[in-house]
């Protein structure tokens, strides 16, 4: 019995494709699928589709599987699969079957295997010719050249471009004696004749096309291998997927899978299709107008956590009267649904990631986030390098960390603001150590009250940030500008810099008073 015959048995007074959906959910175990080919790196649009199929999933208590679509092999490139897997893996999102990474090397495990399509070629290759031996698929011999020319005819006449079924009444042993010649063909599916094709899409409700524009096919190519309208078919079944979701631009192609779904006598999945991402402009999101690869964001000092959030939030919300922005992953299983993914385009706002990644900057324990410096080697940028010796010492680095915390927007940014934590010698105009209309004998006698204050203190004192403070906001009275600023223009040398209490505290004693000494030295005398 189908699943429709047992939902129309429910007996319900009023019957909806929700109360269908609902029902599908219910008396189904969950599987969905993320299924990349491996021509490149992963687009954080491609995230999106991973991140949504996994929620859904994981909020049923179902199964997220992980295939590789891998026949266009032209476009195939070597180790995208491993890059793809570990993308995956990094960010948390990790299969229950279908492909992950051991020690570097791509290992498959379920009960629905192989997971790559290159090793399930005989699979294709039966069902297609099931279909040709009940004349709901054929053999197509016509040549590039011919395919090409009839194109140009149907666009010169303004009609759509869409194959003729040249080959639509060969014979089978005309079929026989052409391969036997050594002749190459496709094998194209037959679209029917005058049908409406309707169906339930989980975002964009009901959808309808005719087959009258629709074209025949390929599903076999001359070389053997599957196009993705017959694989993806093959696979979701003998999978057992239920649920698919993934971008519009293959809205146009699910009415053929229908089809082929159909001609095969099996359940079809349920669709659900993504809006597009868009560029602030509101062109499709593209590498032209800047990076796509999930890598780059990595490698740039995204954190795997603001990312996975950033992205959740690209047509998808949590529902009116939410304000909530920030959410872990396991938040984003609870709370997501595809009934609250926007149909329209969303805009990939890099302005709101950078604020969105700050955030979790800020909430993460410097630990941790001198930890994830570390394993992204963003420590080992030239600025550091070729700093002193003390200056590249952990202690050192979790200082500067410290204070830097709150004004990162990325990991990569560390150090770029305030360069002066990791040069020997500084530079400035010596007219930057004025406050306001003050001399510069003012700054200098200034200078020298805080070298007395700092050289006299107790070595204790260089490690209690909050006690440095305090004796320098003493000395400072209640005209603390006359004060503060000569000293933190000497630890820095910037207009803008962290506190001058910061800037001693990470620079420790004897580069503090040398700072400080350097400066009094430079200013000449009024």
């Amino acid at each position: 019995m189908s699943i429709l015959d047992l939902w129309l048995q429910k007996g319900d007074n009023v019957v909806t494709s929700d109360s269908y959906s609902d029902f599908f959910i219910m008396t189904h175990h969950i599987r969905t699928r993320f299924a990349p080919s491996p021509t490149g790196f992963l687009h954080v649009g491609g995230l999106r589709t991973a991140l949504y199929s996994y929620l859904f999933a994981k909020k049923r208590g179902g199964d997220f599987v992980l295939r590789i679509e891998d026949t266009d092999q032209k476009r195939l490139v070597s180790g995208a699969i491993e890059g793809l897997l570990s993308v995956l893996e990094t960010v948390g999102l990790r299969c229950d079957e279908g492909l992950t990474l051991r020690e570097g090397i791509c290992e498959q495990h379920g009960d629905h295997g192989p997971y790559i399509q290159s090793e399930r070629l005989p699979l294709y290759q039966k069902y297609a010719n099931e279909l040709v031996s009940r004349g709901l698929a054929y053999h197509c011999f016509c040549t590039a050249d011919r395919l090409t020319e009839m194109r140009e005819i149907q666009i010169a006449a303004k009609r759509a471009p869409r194959y003729d079924r040249h080959c639509l009444t060969l014979s089978q042993e005309e079929v026989e004696a052409r391969q036997n010649s050594g002749e190459a063909s496709v094998i194209r599916f037959r679209i029917p004749d005058d049908r409406d094709i309707e169906f339930t899409d989980l975002i964009r409700g009901t959808v309808r096309f005719h087959t009258r524009d629709m074209d025949d096919q390929v599903i076999i190519k001359s070389d053997g291998f599957p196009t993705y309208h017959l694989a993806v078919v093959v696979d979701d079944h003998l999978m057992e997927i239920t649920h698919v979701i993934r971008g519009e631009e293959w809205l146009p192609s699910t009415p053929k899978h229908i089809l082929i779904y159909e001609a095969f006598g099996w359940q079809a999945t349920e669709f659900g299709h993504l809006p597009l991402l868009l560029n602030p402009d509101k062109s499709k999101l593209s590498k032209r107008q800047g990076d796509v690869a999930v890598e780059d964001y990595l490698a740039k000092g995204y954190l795997k956590e603001a990312l996975i959030n950033f992205v959740a939030l690209l047509g998808w919300n949590p529902g009116k009267g939410e304000t909530q922005e920030i959410f872990t992953l396991t938040e984003l299983v609870e709370k997501f649904d595809l009934e609250k993914v926007n149909k329209a385009g969303a805009v990939f706002d890099i302005k709101k990631l950078d604020w969105m990644n700050a955030e979790y900057i800020k909430r993460m324990d410097i630990d941790t986030l001198f930890a994830q410096l570390r394993e992204g080697h963003f420590f080992e940028k030239e600025l550091i390098r070729q700093a002193p010796d003390f200056m590249q010492t952990d202690i050192f680095l979790k200082r500067v960390l410290t204070i830097e915390q709150d004004r990162l927007a990325k990991l990569s940014e560390f150090g770029e603001q305030n360069p002066f934590f990791f040069s020997q010698h500084i530079e400035y105009d010596n007219e930057l150590l004025r406050w306001k209309d003050n001399s510069l004998d003012s700054a200098r006698s200034a200078l020298k009250q805080a070298l007395t204050i700092l050289t006299d203190a107790d070595e204790s004192l260089w490690n209690e940030h909050s006690q440095l403070e305090k004796i320098l906001l003493e000395a400072a009275g209640e005209k603390r500008g006359d004060f503060l600023w000569p000293l933190r223009v000497a630890l820095s040398g910037a207009q803008r810099s962290p506190s001058p209490f910061d800037c001693a505290w990470v620079l420790g004693k004897d580069m503090t008073l040398e700072r400080i000494h350097m400066a009094i030295r430079k200013s000449p005398t009024e």
